[in-house]
């Protein structure tokens, strides 16, 4: 995958959390209302430095789809938190990937993304995993 494509790539899984993050406000309850808002903020200001590097390097950045399937329902505050972990999960796997399509400064940048992501994952969850981003690891210890 070209770095751009991996930008892309990112870009839209942003877009995906933002959204996601958005739902999990609406269920989560008040002692973690903190935690959605750091989150949405961080995703927010991923997404938005992603596209202008992705302008920055000639390309069209993704747009936002109007809404997106979630993995499950959520229809309470214990949802709203396996959903945030899943988001996080999923945006590291994107960023895992940047990192192996990037150099340089770019590539420090995803690396960085890439841990806030795992970091945020196990503080949702509860636990970390084996190889934050690496799916097809994750399961392999």
């Amino acid at each position: 995958m070209s770095a751009l494509g991996a930008l892309q790539a990112a870009l839209a899984a942003e877009h995906a959390a933002v959204y996601g993050y958005g739902v999990v406000g609406g269920r989560i309850g008040d002692d973690r209302r903190a935690d959605v808002m750091a989150a949405y903020g961080a995703h927010r200001a991923r997404r938005d430095s992603l596209s202008r590097t992705v302008r920055d390097l000639g390309g069209t950045p993704a747009a936002a789809a109007a809404a997106y399937a979630l993995p499950f329902e959520v229809p309470d505050a214990a949802a709203a938190v396996r959903l945030a972990a899943v988001l996080e999960d999923r945006v590291a796997g994107v960023y895992s990937d940047l990192v192996r399509a990037a150099v340089g400064p770019l590539r420090l940048d995803a690396a960085g993304a890439l841990r806030e992501a795992a970091v945020r994952a196990v503080r949702w969850r509860g636990s970390g995993v084996a190889f934050p981003g690496l799916a097809e690891r994750a399961t392999q210890q």
